[in-house]
């Protein structure tokens, strides 16, 4: 079959290079996209006057009979459809005739149906993925509700540190996730822009309505520019941006999970469900499914990467290269939406061992800030308090001794300010207690971030819900 634009040409596209540039074995996904775009494109040109209401409703009919084909893998793609976009168009041609099939792609590039194709697929995908957040959001607090008064020891460089709530630790996840969630909101209004209406490059010579494809495509505006609307990509870089950095987070989450289940840690127990075995060592129950959660973090950075490589160098407006952002974005949006409910399956089915999480916060020291703090407000300067409470860690440590252990009559030896009232201090759970200021390990505030985090959940399920009004397939 003829190229579209195959007029100029005196010879045959060379079969390598064809296949070269074809698109169609992954931007088939976009079909129903692409359709529902011409679509709305046809019933444009029918309303002002440029192709007859007649001609209209036919290409119009022609267009939902190629989607059930497609929908049902009914439809014979051929090795001449270069893309989605020139596959439908055939597809329309052989039912109703060049005469006015030829007449779909009036006032129209495929430069702008594409850049609406893929920003009409990513306003879907980005509801989604938001909806899975939430879902994991919702399993975070049932973690942090259910923990709420489990003592823990805080890490930093991966050494105990400071006492906090379990649930304060899981809260900071939350918090993670809660920002992942805000960013596929505004990335969402950056990709709710309609380009159609911007030609190849230049607009277009027709007296088209693009409010009308706004509306009728669910588009809350117009791209501005013709030339930065058919090359503009930043809305899928941000997507990709966004996918890294949510799965970044969940990476950072696997490797905790990983840590905690060793017999070194202990503090959790992955269920039989979502862990296996060694083909030789029968003893062995490895976290695969966290491992392959912090692996696939690589390849969602990789699909970033390759796009901003992409982007560098391109002169405005339209150029070829922008054929690679779909894989990439296809796989990003794949890979996130199948980790996304696994995690949140894996987290529900975790035992959390409390009795071992017990015994190791009475190792490491975890109240040194608080005796610090306590001869600070004693009146003895930081520095210098700083490096006594330092010489009782040393002295405890080399005689196996807590400070709970520890005699009046030793403490009195390192400082003249201690008293009785510094086993209080040293406690645990008096540690915790301490902290009751916002963002605080106080039970207290950690309840108070379970509330509110709550509140915004729900809040955002209502904003969800009217998202998806502006949405396609969801």
């Amino acid at each position: 079959m003829k190229k579209l634009w195959g007029s100029r040409f005196t010879q045959e596209t060379e079969k390598r290079a064809l296949s070269f540039t074809s698109s169609l074995s992954f931007d088939k996904r976009l079909y129903r996209y692409d359709i529902l775009g011409s679509i709305a494109h046809v019933r444009m040109l029918a309303s002002c006057g440029i192709i007859s209401e007649g001609d209209g409703e036919v290409i119009v009919a022609a267009l939902e009979e190629v989607e059930k084909e497609m929908f049902h893998d009914q439809f014979s793609y051929l090795e001449s459809d270069e893309d989605i976009h020139t596959a439908i168009e055939r597809g329309v041609v052989e039912k109703v005739g060049s005469e006015i099939g030829g007449k779909l792609h009036t006032a129209r590039s495929r430069n702008d149906q594409v850049a609406l194709d893929l920003r009409m697929y990513l306003k879907d995908e980005q509801a989604k993925i938001m909806a899975l957040l939430g879902e994991l959001i919702e399993v975070v607090l049932s973690l942090a509700h259910h923990n709420l008064d489990l003592l823990f020891p805080g890490y930093t460089h991966l050494q105990r540190a400071q006492p906090v709530l379990l649930s304060h630790h899981f809260m900071a996840y939350g918090e993670m996730l809660r920002r992942d969630y805000e960013r596929l909101e505004i990335n969402f209004e950056h990709t709710d822009h309609m380009p159609l209406g911007s030609g190849a490059l230049a607009g277009v010579s027709y007296p088209v309505d693009r409010e009308m494809l706004a509306r009728e495509l669910k588009f809350s505006r117009i791209t501005r520019n013709s030339m930065d609307a058919v090359s503009d990509r930043d809305f899928a870089l941000e997507f990709l941006s966004n996918a890294s950095i949510l799965m970044v987070h969940l990476s950072r989450l696997a490797e905790e999970m990983i840590l905690w289940s060793t017999s070194e840690f202990g503090f959790i127990e992955l269920s039989d469900r979502y862990a296996t075995g060694s083909s030789m060592m029968p003893q062995k129950k490895n976290p695969d499914i966290w491992e392959l959660v912090r692996g696939k973090v690589g390849r969602v950075i990789g699909n970033l990467g390759s796009l901003l490589v992409v982007l560098k160098g391109l002169p405005l407006s339209y150029n070829r290269d922008l054929q690679e952002d779909k894989e990439l974005v296809f796989d990003t949006a794949d890979t996130v939406k199948e980790i996304l409910p696994l995690v949140g399956d894996v987290l529900r089915s975790t035992k959390i061992n409390q009795d071992r999480i017990a015994a190791s916060t009475s190792r490491g020291f975890l109240t040194a800030t608080d005796m610090a703090d306590y001869l600070v407000k004693k009146g003895v300067p930081f520095r210098k308090a700083h490096h006594i409470v330092g010489k009782v860690v040393l002295y405890c440590s080399q005689n196996s001794l807590t400070f709970e252990e520890l005699g009046m009559d030793i403490y009195k030896q390192f400082d003249r300010h201690f008293d009785q009232d510094i086993y209080e201090v040293v406690s645990l759970s008096k540690s915790i207690a301490s902290k009751n200021i916002v963002g605080g390990t106080a039970r207290q505030q950690v309840a108070y971030q379970i509330e509110e985090t709550t509140r915004w959940v729900e809040e955002k399920k209502e904003d969800l819900r009217k998202l998806r009004e502006r949405c396609y397939f969801v």
